[in-house]
């Protein structure tokens, strides 16, 4: 026999149980712009259902059913998309950060423009052509010396802003760090709650979307590996582990990460983007302007000096010449031999100088002396070599212009020897070093002064092409698998409208049957029996 109250407790677990779902729709609708929240749904099962009462076994045909409840709240979310959509954000944290780097240095080397080394390079040379046409002038000796001062001034420019770049870059990875560790504690507090909680049979779903948004956030910087314990989230970076359930087990700083770097188990993520920028690109390019700077100053360089050219005494060269001495005499000196003075070469020789230092060493200058030209490339500071970042034009002869070495004749012999200031062999040899061949003492690469710098803006032009087309390429997949996993776990408001109708008539139906039962019970308590009242 049934109980009379039976179909009561079926309507009353119906509407309790719609009830949950409409406060889960609401929720959902609430949450639909919230940051890392997943949908949730109301997981509806059919009560256990029970056999009619009676002192034997009923002869009711089946079960009689008890309505309906609702076992737990679950969240739609699907962890094979977790783990790759953290994959792709990690991918696209790093090439993002070398992106960025390299769309830096293209700003600081500013190629092509008017304000670049290129042009700086080309005024340099043709400040020489032209006092080459009138080595007497002091307005062209002047040009020489300021084109020459903006050279070094824009090799130390752009030093300084390839180090500030460089120190920057290693300020943001100790921020990372700091952002990183900040992660870790959050992921383990919560680690702590959900533990707490779930351990009672309730879900947190709530707080499990606020940590899955923390480990996202933490994907982007490193390429984490996360697994699901069952005290929650352990966290590892390639062997190192950073939280193992309810405690966060490494110390995340600049040195925890540069370590990481060097033993490969930081492979992507925005810190490995600014480690790699740092080490790859921008120590690179600073390393080659420095060989630059010193290749210009002091790299190998053939020249060919010309028949008549009279050098200074105690000049060596590195072939056999042919000379007149002062008295008339031909002779051949041998290759790393001093030349005596006042001899005058008599026929063309090829010999090997340190850049244009050593070239400018050749002539004399118009001070008055037989003296040699001094270096025209100093450095500043301590250090051995010349750098882009210490080089300098030397300060006596910015000083005094007539330092500056345009001749390689000489008149006159004995005490009445003089330089032919008019003479213009040097400043056009000089001149034409533009098109002359460099050889890098730290490389060993022979090229022009201008092929040098071209090359370095072409690879830069091309790193910078492939960064860009890798970001665009990551950021692609990171949308797709995004796209992927939002329509699995994000909240669509025309779904959820959707549901609040069919739970909404579901709860007046239920509540419907409550009030008919109820009518049902009244007639039978109130109206039955009356009969011989």
């Amino acid at each position: 026999m049934t109980s009379t109250f039976h179909s009561i407790e079926t309507a009353r677990r119906s509407l309790f149980t719609q009830t949950a779902a409409l406060n889960t729709t609401g929720h959902n609708i609430a949450n639909a712009n919230t940051e890392g929240y997943t949908r949730q749904r109301v997981n509806m099962t059919a009560s256990i259902p029970i056999e009619a009462y009676g002192l034997n076994k009923s002869t009711v045909p089946g079960q009689l059913g008890t309505g309906v409840e609702f076992g737990s709240i679950d969240r739609i979310r699907e962890t094979f998309l977790d783990t790759q959509y953290r994959g792709e954000n990690s991918a696209l944290g790093s090439w993002t950060i070398q992106s960025d780097t390299l769309d830096k240095l293209e700003s600081i080397f500013q190629e092509p423009s008017d304000t670049g080394i290129s042009t700086v390079l080309d005024n340099f040379w043709k400040s020489w052509s032209d006092l080459s046409k009138n080595p007497e002038d002091s307005t062209s000796r002047k040009i020489v010396v300021q084109t020459a001062q903006a050279m070094t001034d824009a090799l130390n420019y752009m030093s300084r802003q390839l180090s500030n770049l460089d120190t920057d870059l290693a300020s943001n990875v100790a921020v990372k760090g700091t952002e990183i560790q900040g992660y870790l504690t959050s992921i383990a507090d919560l680690n702590s709650s959900i533990f707490k909680i779930e351990s009672m049979g309730d879900k947190a779903n709530d707080l499990r979307d606020q940590r899955d948004l923390l480990t996202d956030k933490l994907s982007k910087i490193a390429n984490v590996t996360v697994v699901d314990s069952e005290y929650g989230y352990n966290i590892s970076l390639g062997s190192q582990q950073l939280v193992q359930g309810l405690a966060v087990t490494a110390t995340v700083d600049s040195a925890f990460l540069n370590t990481a770097f060097a033993s490969g188990d930081l492979k992507t993520g925005e810190v490995h983007g600014m480690i790699t920028s740092s080490q790859k690109y921008v120590a690179d390019y600073k390393k080659q302007l420095d060989n630059i700077a010193n290749t210009i100053a002091t790299g190998a360089m053939e020249i060919t000096l010309p028949k008549g050219s009279i050098l200074p005494e105690g000049t060596i060269l590195t072939s056999d010449a042919t000379i007149t001495q002062a008295d008339g005499t031909a002779t051949t000196i041998a290759a790393g031999s001093a030349l005596p003075k006042g001899a005058t070469l008599s026929a063309d020789v090829k010999t090997t100088v340190k850049g244009l230092n050593g070239l400018h060493q050749l002539g004399y200058t118009m001070d008055g002396t037989l003296n040699p030209g001094k270096p025209l490339f100093t450095i500043t500071g301590d250090g051995s070599a010349i750098t882009a970042g210490n080089i300098t034009f030397n300060s006596e002869i910015a000083t005094d212009t007539n330092l500056l070495a345009t001749s390689l004749r000489t008149t006159g012999t004995g005490t009445s020897e003089a330089v032919v200031k008019g003479n213009n062999t040097l400043a056009l040899l000089l001149a034409n070093q533009q098109s002359g061949s460099f050889t890098s003492p730290t490389t060993g690469i022979k090229a022009t002064a201008g092929s040098f710098y071209k090359s370095m803006v072409g690879q830069l032009g091309i790193q910078s092409q492939e960064a860009t087309r890798q970001t665009e390429n990551s950021n692609y997949l990171v949308e797709q698998v995004n796209a992927r996993r939002q329509s699995v776990s994000g909240v669509s408001l025309d779904e959820e409208m959707s549901n609040m109708l069919v739970f909404q008539h579901a709860y007046s139906a239920a509540a419907r049957f409550m009030t008919t039962y109820d009518e049902m019970l009244d007639k039978l308590i109130n109206s039955t029996g009356t009969v011989g009242r």
